[in-house]
């Protein structure tokens, strides 16, 4: 990924905030961040279409949920600015919507 894919990509609001918050809570599902973001399916999944195309997240399904998190093949530079962006960023709002949904999907528990 160039330096000008990346920027392109979080020049987009919705893209920036869904990308802050998945990495923020390791993972989430296009529900979660419909509730989070207050956007509609379509809009929400187009956005992560497109930061799954320049390879920013992946995916992995469990029954019917797909959830969404960072790439684990990001080059360091990518996620140190991520993680900075995420500093400087305040999601609490989106956090409490987070909190506050309803029928959220479960989580498979970690062991130990």
């Amino acid at each position: 990924m160039s330096p000008l894919e990346l920027f392109k990509a979080l020049s987009d609001h919705t893209r920036l905030q869904s990308l802050l918050l998945i990495q923020k809570e390791h993972e989430l599902c296009v529900c979660e961040l419909m509730a989070a973001l207050e956007l509609s399916q379509p809009k929400v999944s187009r956005h992560l279409a497109l930061l799954r195309e320049i390879e920013l997240l992946e995916t992995e399904r469990r029954g019917q949920w797909v959830f969404y998190r960072l790439s684990s093949r990001l080059e360091d530079w990518v996620h140190n600015i991520i993680v900075q962006a995420n500093t400087q960023q305040d999601l609490s709002e989106l956090s409490h919507r987070l909190l506050n949904m309803g029928d959220r999907p479960e989580r498979l528990q970690q062991c130990c």
